[in-house]
């Protein structure tokens, strides 16, 4: 039997993206967010979405621009971090060690460290309750070399993706794999 848990963000796994932006003086700045996912294929876009009082919501409208950089778990720290102090107030990448690299796609900077980066393009905004949903055209993806396998394909086990789990207020790393998707459900096909 189920129990009612009431409404809740408790969509399962959560990721745990580092939103790259700068500011109005050009400044990088990075923040924590887990309301993020991808939207469409063609364009290929996603979604993240940050409230107005964020330094990055400001930066994105004004840049029009930002990078969703995907941290691995051994960046659970900086990532947290990231997240719990303003970027109107601290340099998050000076105090964090993270390396800012300008984007030459689009208007924001990117984390060196972090193996796999989406630069995007902003296309779309939606007012959705207390939060604005920024939807983002991604320009180009960047991937470390160590994170792809022999024919130069993303392999996940190698970018270790963080995540983040709303009910505990946690970060996890992810699980193994359990089977090849559009494969193992053909058993049920007729």
């Amino acid at each position: 039997m189920k129990k009612s848990l009431g409404a809740q963000t408790f969509a399962l796994p959560t990721p745990a993206w580092v939103i790259g932006t700068y500011d109005e003086a050009g400044k990088p700045n990075i923040m924590t967010a887990a309301w993020g996912a991808i939207c469409a294929s063609t364009p290929p876009c996603v979604t993240v979405s940050l409230q107005k009082p964020r330094a990055s919501y400001q930066n994105i409208i004004k840049h029009q621009a930002f990078t969703v950089n995907i941290p691995s778990a051994t960046y659970a720290a900086e990532v947290d971090y990231a997240g719990i102090v303003s970027g109107k107030l601290v340099d998050k990448f000076a105090v964090t060690g993270l390396t800012p690299v300008r984007s030459q796609l689009v208007d924001a900077p990117y984390v060196s460290e972090f193996p796999l980066i989406l630069e995007c393009r902003l296309i779309n905004t939606l007012e959705v309750g207390s939060h604005t949903l920024f939807i983002g055209e991604i320009a180009d993806v960047k991937a470390e070399e160590r994170v792809l396998d022999d024919q130069g394909a993303l392999v996940v086990d190698k970018v270790n993706p963080l995540s983040y789990s709303p009910p505990d207020r946690a970060y996890y790393e992810l699980g193994e794999n359990v089977g090849k998707a559009f494969s193992i459900g053909m058993q049920f096909k007729k």
